[in-house]
């Protein structure tokens, strides 16, 4: 199963966007599958036509109300869609934000804020994404809530996310796009755009940047 989706009309002379595929079995082999596409070296995409911050007002670890838009409000934003049973792209990606967010200075840190939220929010409950967050970082934010209203919060940063299914076999599938988005925290707009490919290096790189809202 190859699948590959283009965010909206401002993306489209950007980059094809990717969807993961991710299925597990009871301690079976995983099964995932990833669309490619050849694109830039480049890890960062500068999006021209920057992206409005969803209005998403979801559940945190602790089971408390958040409200994406205000409680990140002026202060530099990581948002990436996945699901805790993901078994390579989603901890592969929040570990690489994890690694190169420990080579900011302290200040820093405290001021970044990585949001993850939850593509399979019927398995991912708030105790669930604490316990799996706390294994990389515990200061990330990990939000759950109604499918429906996830949605369609990632649909206007053109991420495609759809309902975790079985297979023909039984396997528990699970397909989300594997993009990273970058608010900043002058404009609270989502103006840069990482892949999956993107590495510690490429992060560790950009971070100091994009804290400041400056283009990296």
């Amino acid at each position: 199963m190859r699948k590959k989706t283009y965010a909206v009309a401002a993306m489209f002379a950007a980059a094809a966007l990717t969807l993961t595929a991710c299925g597990t079995d009871d301690g079976a082999k995983p099964v995932a599958e990833v669309s490619a596409e050849a694109g830039s070296a480049k890890a960062a995409t500068v999006l021209d036509k920057p992206f409005e911050k969803p209005d998403l007002v979801l559940t945190d670890t602790h089971g408390e109300k958040y409200d994406l838009r205000e409680e990140t409000r002026g202060k530099p934003t990581l948002v990436y869609f996945g699901y805790t049973h993901c078994p390579d792209v989603c901890p592969l990606t929040m570990n690489n934000l994890a690694v190169a967010k420990k080579q900011l200075p302290k200040s820093e840190q405290d001021k970044l804020r990585i949001v993850f939220v939850t593509t399979d929010p019927e398995r991912d409950t708030p105790a669930a994404l604490g316990t799996w967050l706390k294994g990389i970082d515990p200061a990330a934010v990990g939000l759950t809530g109604d499918f429906d209203t996830i949605q369609a919060g990632a649909r206007t940063l053109g991420i495609s996310v759809e309902p975790s299914k079985k297979d023909k076999d039984g396997k528990v599938v699970s397909v989300h796009g594997t993009q990273v988005i970058a608010f900043s925290p002058k404009t609270d707009a989502g103006y840069v755009l990482y892949g999956e490919d993107a590495t510690v290096d490429d992060y560790t790189k950009d971070l100091p940047k994009l804290i400041k809202g400056e283009t990296p």
